[in-house]
C-alpha cells in the first residue's frame, strides 16, 4: 500500500486522543502526519516549562490550554485532519459521550486512577472501540523494553514495569518511544483492521 493508498483509507478515520500530555500530543501529531482525517481531542490542563521535555508545544504556548495549542500545531502540520477539541476534565460519563464515534481511541492519561477509568468505561461501554494505552516508559534506556502487547481490544504500549516517579521522570525519548508506538498500533488497527 502506498502513500497515497493509505491516506485514502484513513481520510474517513475517527481517533480518539484522552489527554494531550507527552504520549497524546506525539501521538496526534503523528497520526495528523500520515492523514488520519478525524482527531477527537480531550484535556484540562495548561501548558508549563516543565511540559517542554517531552510534550508537543513550544515556549511561546506556556500558559495555554494544551487543547488548543495541541488543535493549532496540528493544523500547522496537516490542514486537513480535522480537530474536535474538548477542554474538559474526562470522567467515565464524558469518556463515552467525546469517544463513542471513535474508530480507536488511545489513552494518554499520566494518573493510574485515570488509566484504570478509561480501561473499565470502554470495556463496558465502547466494547467494540479498540483502545491502545500507555503503561510504562519513564526515564531512559532500554528501549529494547518496550513493547505492545494485545489482550483482546486492548493494546498495551510500554514496557508495563517503569513507573514515573522523582527519580524516573518522564522524558521526551522514551515517552516519544510509546507515543509513536501508539500511534502505529492505530495505524495497524486502521489498515489492517484488526
Amino acid at each position: 500500500m502506498n502513500f497515497k493508498q493509505i491516506k485514502e483509507k484513513l481520510k474517513d478515520k475517527t481517533v480518539g486522543i484522552a489527554g494531550c500530555g507527552g504520549l497524546g500530543s506525539n501521538c496526534a501529531v503523528a497520526l495528523a502526519r500520515v492523514g488520519v482525517g478525524k482527531l477527537i481531542i480531550a484535556d484540562f490542563d495548561v501548558i508549563e516549562e516543565n511540559n517542554l521535555n517531552r510534550q508537543y508545544y513550544f515556549y511561546n504556548q506556556i500558559g495555554r490550554k494544551k487543547v488548543d495549542c495541541l488543535s493549532e500545531n496540528i493544523q500547522l502540520i496537516n490542514p486537513g485532519t480535522e480537530v474536535e477539541v474538548h477542554d474538559i476534565k474526562l470522567d467515565a460519563i464524558s469518556i463515552v459521550e467525546i469517544y463513542q464515534n471513535s474508530d480507536v481511541i488511545v489513552e494518554a492519561f499520566d494518573k493510574a486512577e485515570m488509566k484504570q477509568t478509561i480501561v473499565e468505561t470502554a470495556s463496558k461501554y465502547l466494547p467494540k472501540t479498540p483502545l491502545v494505552l500507555g503503561l510504562g516508559m519513564a526515564g531512559w534506556g532500554e528501549s529494547n523494553s518496550i513493547h505492545c502487547r494485545q489482550a483482546d481490544n486492548l493494546f498495551i504500549c510500554g514496557d508495563e514495569v517503569r513507573e514515573i516517579s522523582e527519580d524516573l521522570p518522564p522524558l521526551a525519548p522514551r515517552v516519544g518511544i510509546v507515543a509513536h508506538m501508539q500511534a502505529n498500533t492505530v495505524l495497524e488497527i486502521l489498515l489492517n483492521e484488526l
